[in-house]
């Protein structure tokens, strides 16, 4: 069995982009809920990734390819929270293994190391949304430690079918010093309960 690799990406050549396209591309043909009604682009995964890749060089991101005998077959990423009181947290996005590569392992490889990576960069909370009807993925990210912090019935569109958005978190860690308040009353932005 071949054993794969994660290869953290800044960039991205033609050839790279077509190997990342047909996992897309492929996933999404095969039914795969990875945010596409229909199996993408080239160009469309080609803007994509230049987006996702200059997040990764301005720091906010992180984008991983699983290779496979040097071939491209799994993908993930997680970008950091967009304004300043949600920079500690990031959420993981388009995590996916072609469908000729299942069973190898990929899923787990490539969320373990976007969970690690995190983790180096101070990230200190993941989340994700994962569609309802993905038992597989779900029990995946239990398996790490993810736990379902709320489900929204219904929210997540395939044609005429509707799906719940399942969303979950794994707590990375604090920096010493870190005052954890949650839902506790007083304190900057807090309001009175009402009666």
């Amino acid at each position: 069995m071949p054993t794969p690799e994660l290869h953290w990406l800044t960039e991205a050549d033609d050839h790279l982009r077509a190997e990342i396209h047909a996992v897309v591309h492929d996933v999404v043909a095969a039914g795969g809920a990875v945010g596409y009604h229909e199996p993408p682009t080239y160009d469309r995964i080609s803007t994509w990734l230049d987006t996702v890749l200059k997040q990764v060089r301005d720091g906010d991101a992180a984008f991983t390819a699983a290779l496979v005998d040097g071939v491209v077959r799994a993908v993930g990423l997680w970008r950091r929270g967009p304004t300043a009181v949600f920079q500690h947290r990031a959420e993981v996005q388009q995590v996916m293994a072609h469908p000729s590569a299942r069973g190898l392992g990929l899923g787990r490889l490539v969320v373990e190391g976007l969970v690690d990576n995190a983790r180096a960069q101070g990230i200190e909370i993941v989340m994700l949304g994962v569609r309802g009807n993905n038992h597989g993925a779900i029990e995946l990210y239990e398996s790490i430690g993810f736990r379902e912090w709320g489900r929204m019935p219904n929210a997540i569109a395939v044609g005429a079918q509707r799906w719940d958005d399942v969303r979950m978190y794994l707590p990375l860690g604090y920096p010493e010093g870190t005052i954890l308040n949650g839902a506790k009353a007083g304190g900057l932005g807090s309001s009175p309960r009402r009666a």
